[in-house]
């Protein structure tokens, strides 16, 4: 009885068997733009993944003016450094980093959309 496949018992489908594979939370070359709950109607947008060449500050700064919004930069051990901005951002992040060219299109992963 080890081997349930000689029974004709087939294994469920899992679908979070290739984030298993996966070897962190990191994705080379890929930015990632997340949307995060807080509490109510309140929310955060996270932007993780950006090239070291960028200028996190500056970023942050642009993207604050831009959407009249609050941001900050926090530190993560496994993430490294990630901006976050107030409100549901994703479009209008998505939107900039492509028209400055800071980021090809093909690299931008939008999450929850």
């Amino acid at each position: 009885m080890s081997d349930l496949t000689e029974l004709g018992v087939t294994k469920p489908f899992d679908p979070f068997a290739d984030a298993d594979t996966d070897s962190g939370v990191v994705t080379k070359n890929l930015v990632h733009i997340r949307l995060q709950m807080r509490n109510g109607r309140k929310s955060l947008t996270t932007i993780q993944g950006l090239s070291g060449k960028i200028d996190l500050n500056k970023l942050t700064k642009a993207f604050k003016k831009e959407f009249c919004c609050n941001g900050s930069i926090v530190e993560d051990k496994e993430l490294g450094r990630v901006i976050q901005l107030q409100g549901d951002q994703r479009e209008n992040v998505r939107r900039f980093l492509i028209e400055e060219e800071l980021v090809d299109k093909n690299n931008i992963k939008v999450h929850g959309m």
